[in-house]
């Protein structure tokens, strides 16, 4: 993108997400503003049965409450062997929804089997008055034996790139899993996506 800075918002507060998506942003004209610089607006709902269900829906809140673009995500971990578990319920995993809860009930579920093979999925949204349209990335891989690393967030740490034999997501520099992670894939397509809404 060429010209003046772009103002959006993301629908959430996570501050991973809001460096991770900001920096790849960055280089196209957008600086992204977090939910947290809008007290008044609530948490958005997620009640969606798919990743870009979800995604659409987080967009559409933010964007009417605040009248700005915005672009949301919804991302999370498909594992083979559980039937795509954990899924749109990847946050909450677990009662406590915490990252460390959540990779003990996986490890839990996975004891004993051999096939691993997983993905992590981001399904993004963007709402602008222009329009609307939510697509997806994925990453390929399988799941660790044990955590590994400490440079990710959420199922990082035992999630095996299929780009990186023997290396989990959370041991990787920031611009590797930029380069290779879903949501850079995910990422990907927003230039088309804003060509076609002409935002």
């Amino acid at each position: 993108m060429s010209g003046p800075t772009i103002q959006w918002v993301l629908a959430s507060n996570n501050a991973h997400k809001v460096e991770e998506i900001g920096r790849i942003l960055a280089p196209q004209g957008i600086s992204l503003r977090p939910l947290r610089e809008f007290p008044d607006v609530e948490d958005p709902p997620e009640t969606g049965t798919t990743f870009e269900a979800n995604a659409l829906q987080k967009a559409r809140f933010v964007f009417q409450a605040t009248g700005l673009p915005c672009i949301a995500d919804d991302s999370g971990l498909e594992v083979d062997a559980l039937d795509g578990a954990p899924g749109v319920h990847s946050k909450r995993y677990t009662p406590q929804a915490t990252a460390e809860a959540n990779n003990a009930k996986l490890l839990g579920a996975l004891d004993g089997v051999s096939a691993r093979g997983a993905r992590f999925v981001c399904a993004l949204a963007v709402v602008t008055s222009a329009g609307e349209e939510a697509w997806r990335g994925s990453c390929e891989g399988a799941i660790a034996q044990a955590p590994a690393g400490q440079n990710g967030f959420g199922y990082d740490p035992l999630f095996l790139p299929d780009e990186f034999p023997g290396k989990t997501m959370a041991q990787l520099a920031p611009s590797d899993k930029d380069r290779i992670g879903h949501r850079g894939h995910a990422l990907k397509g927003l230039p088309a996506v804003l060509d076609r809404l002409k935002a």
